[in-house]
């Protein structure tokens, strides 16, 4: 697979197994520090030649004012370049930024319906569906964040979940396909740890059977919530990590790469 196809605003390039292994900086880090970071986290993609291939997926969502110097830093390489948000149109949205502008400047896929923009920017599924439709219409990979505001029994998460998924779609499955999922229960959010592995996989696996009904069993859902290293091999049926402040030292961020790259095929 052609390395440059990965960082393509129109898609993410991948294997029906692929894994994905990401991070965001949120707000934690300033202007200068963000492109020290970023650097060292493209040295760590690029110690690992095998990332060409494609079956992981490593990618990075920084903070808005970064992504341009971000776009030539990760230029030639397999991170695939994402946004934190994004608006639902062009036009007279003062201080949006919308997906078609975030596609010129080479992110391949949006982070959106995250639990703090839900809860602080009171982002309802509404909302989320004309982002999630907007990025579509861009060429951009929607990386849609659903998960259950308190921990409960497996099969209600998933449950929760996948009305979640549906109304971010509007129940346009097709849609759906053109998605990845990272399930964040909003309680492992920020926590010392994370949710626990069993529970993870078997919410995963729950889900995947409600989707399965509408021949999506194969949608990429990956796992966040205070998610670090040592935690994937543990996991079964989720496709890769979504990562937060354990992967603002990049050799963490390295350590998952590694952990991903072992995983065997068809996990």
């Amino acid at each position: 697979m052609d390395a440059t196809a990965l960082t393509s605003p129109a898609s993410l390039c991948t294997f029906p197994d692929s894994l994905y292994v990401g991070v965001s900086t949120k707000m934690y880090m300033g202007y200068a520090r963000s492109l020290e970071w970023l650097e060292q986290l493209v040295a760590e993609v690029d110690a690992r030649p095998a990332l060409a291939a494609g079956r992981v997926v490593p990618f990075v969502i920084p903070s808005f004012p970064v992504l341009p110097a971000a776009a030539a830093l990760v230029a030639g390489s397999p991170l695939v370049l994402g946004a934190q948000n994004c608006g639902w149109a062009d036009g007279p949205w003062t201080g949006e930024v919308a997906p078609s502008m975030l596609a010129e400047l080479g992110v391949g896929l949006v982070e959106i319906g995250h639990a703090e923009r839900r809860r602080h920017f009171a982002e309802d599924d509404a909302v989320v569906a004309l982002k999630v439709g907007a990025a579509v219409g861009s060429g951009i990979t929607p990386l849609l964040c659903v998960g259950e505001a308190e921990a409960c029994a497996p099969e209600a998460a998933a449950e929760f979940v996948f009305h979640q998924i549906k109304a971010a779609v509007s129940g346009d499955w097709a849609m759906a396909a053109r998605l990845v999922i990272a399930y964040e229960p909003v309680w492992a959010i920020g926590a010392p740890e994370p949710a626990s592995a069993q529970y993870v996989s078997m919410v995963v696996g729950a889900l995947r059977d409600a989707l399965a009904q509408h021949g999506l069993s194969g949608l990429p859902v990956i796992y966040g919530g205070s998610a670090k290293p040592g935690l994937l091999p543990q996991l079964s049926g989720v496709s890769g990590l979504f990562l937060g402040r354990f992967a603002h030292d990049a050799a963490n961020f390295g350590r998952v790469l590694d952990e991903a790259m072992a995983q065997p095929t068809g996990c």
